[in-house]
């Protein structure tokens, strides 16, 4: 009996210690599993992001590229009327004559916006509609009136106007008579103009840009001679004239000390008065270091100072970028000291324009390849090497970007932390496609949109005052010396019968606006 008995205990005390074990084990299994469902629970809490109630989610365009109504109601010819007459310079040979239409279209324009629920519409005015011959003629009464209506029917619908006086197009005849952004006199003709769009615009519109992408402008106008007015050195480009080392300066001077003026006049005669706000859009390109040595890294930094800094550091420092001063030396223009009095902290806002990224090689202390970028004119940097055979992100069908979210979050981080407390708005960002066919389910801008909004999130959580997001572009439009031949559109154009057709990237992004606009009225 003992024995027996001594069995049963052991094995009681067995079974004892396999129970403690395995409620121990389950115990911990439960405690872990607990604590990973904290921690996942916390990441989620920290993905929840809500946009301020205030947030302006829009769509943007240009005059150039939407209006069309060349020659209408007073308006005369732009430099960009004259310069796609010219063979060989629009890769389909098109023009801007009747783009979109939107010129008598723009009330069903504005129905397609309002049923996407955007609370902004960003637009540019035709300087050649308002001034046909700058100060040198009279007001086109006819333009005011158009733009007038157009103003007044988008704030019908709820929609706030974001306004550009310029978006690369200006008057001919400013280019005919004395040379145009080489000429310092056009800040007179800038200055003009904007005081009559706000004197005759301001009391409705709240938010003004200046300048559209003047860093674009400069390089293709005078650099390369791909936009108007086409001038350029032999080495850049095939030009008749020009010189694409001095002139690109020139140009940026000239625009820069217009834009002071235009700020200057409205801060001292409009602004108190009509409590709207004033700024600047700038394309912009992140760039990343190609290695991780020094000499790129520095090469990437020099890359903005030669694309985006040069015309931001001046009318927010005062100065052009270190960088520049080091390596271009005299060539350099030099700000007057009135134009120093005022042209400090001339921005309301930074309009951000983020479609790629590019990698950045150093060609101060390395050898480039001759013939493809890196001369002293651009800092010494190859802004589009690759790396393993590769362009930085995804490519597309677009020559001229790819597919890099994270250039988004970076560069709002960039501009943020440079230009500590002016305020942000995405200006412009999209996906183009190549002209192949209506082409509804646009699965690609899709995934494009909402991967750079997510980046454009992250920035926002890291701290960067970003206030807008507008769509490039509510409809396919002229894309510039590509013509047609590139989609932009959330809605796609039948440009032979102007039929807008709704793409599945518009039904995603009312969808999106809708969920966030939710989110912010719950929050």
């Amino acid at each position: 009996m003992e024995t027996k008995s001594s069995m049963y205990i052991s094995q009681f005390r067995l079974w004892l210690l396999c129970f403690i074990i395995i409620t121990l084990v389950s115990l911990s299994s439960s405690s872990r599993w607990y604590d990973d469902h904290i921690s996942l629970r916390e990441i989620n809490a920290e993905e929840i992001f809500y946009f301020p109630k205030n947030f302006l989610f829009g769509t943007a365009s240009s005059a150039y590229q939407y209006e069309g109504a060349y020659l209408t109601d007073g308006k005369t010819l732009s430099n960009w009327d004259v310069f796609t007459n010219i063979s060989g310079k629009i890769a389909d040979g098109s023009h801007g004559k009747i783009a979109v239409d939107h010129y008598h279209r723009y009330p069903g324009d504005l129905d397609l916006m309002e049923d996407l629920g955007v609370n902004s519409y960003r637009l540019s005015l035709s300087w050649a509609r308002i001034l046909p011959k700058g100060r040198f003629g009279d007001v086109n009464m006819g333009g005011i009136d158009h733009y007038n209506r157009m103003i007044n029917d988008i704030l019908k619908r709820g929609i706030e106007p974001f306004v550009t006086l310029t978006h690369y197009d200006i008057p001919q005849e400013l280019e005919s008579r004395y040379g145009s952004w080489l000429n310092p006199q056009i800040r007179e003709d800038f200055e003009h103009y904007a005081n009559i769009c706000f004197r005759h615009f301001g009391d409705r519109v709240k938010f003004w840009a200046t300048f559209n992408e003047p860093n674009v402008q400069v390089i293709l106008g005078y650099r390369t001679g791909t936009f108007p007015p086409s001038r350029c050195s032999k080495t850049f480009g095939n030009c008749s004239c020009g010189d694409s080392y001095i002139e690109p300066l020139v140009a940026a001077h000239n625009i820069i000390r217009s834009h002071v003026a235009a700020v200057n006049l409205y801060r001292t005669k409009f602004q108190e008065q009509q409590r709207g706000k004033i700024g600047i859009v700038m394309n912009t390109i992140w760039f990343e270091p190609v290695s991780d040595s020094l000499a790129d890294r520095l090469a990437a930094e020099r890359a903005q100072a030669f694309y985006l800094t040069w015309f931001l550091d001046p009318v927010v420092f005062g100065r052009y970028p270190r960088e520049m001063r080091e390596i271009l030396g005299e060539d350099l223009p030099e700000f007057t000291k009135d134009d120093l009095k005022s042209s400090k902290n001339t921005l309301d806002f930074i309009g951000i324009n983020q479609y790629t990224s590019r990698y950045a090689k150093d060609c101060l202390h390395s050898v480039c390849e001759p013939g493809k970028g890196g001369s002293r004119a651009e800092g010494f940097v190859y802004a589009k090497a690759l790396k393993d055979g590769l362009p930085l992100g995804e490519p597309t069908g677009v020559n001229w970007f790819s597919v890099y979210p994270q250039g988004m979050e970076e560069m709002l981080m960039y501009a943020t932390e440079r230009y500590k407390n002016i305020p942000l708005y995405v200006t412009e960002n999209g996906f183009g496609e190549n002209n192949t066919g209506v082409l509804l389910n646009d699965h690609p801008r899709v995934k494009f949109m909402s991967n750079y909004l997510d980046a454009l999130k992250r920035a926002m959580r890291k701290g960067a005052d970003v206030r807008g997001y507008f769509a490039w572009s509510l409809l396919d439009n002229f894309e510039w010396i590509s013509g047609y031949t590139i989609r932009f559109g959330m809605y796609h154009v039948d440009f032979n019968t102007q039929e807008r057709t709704p793409r599945l990237s518009a039904s995603w992004y009312k969808n999106f606006i809708f969920q966030h606009r939710a989110q912010s009225k719950d929050d």
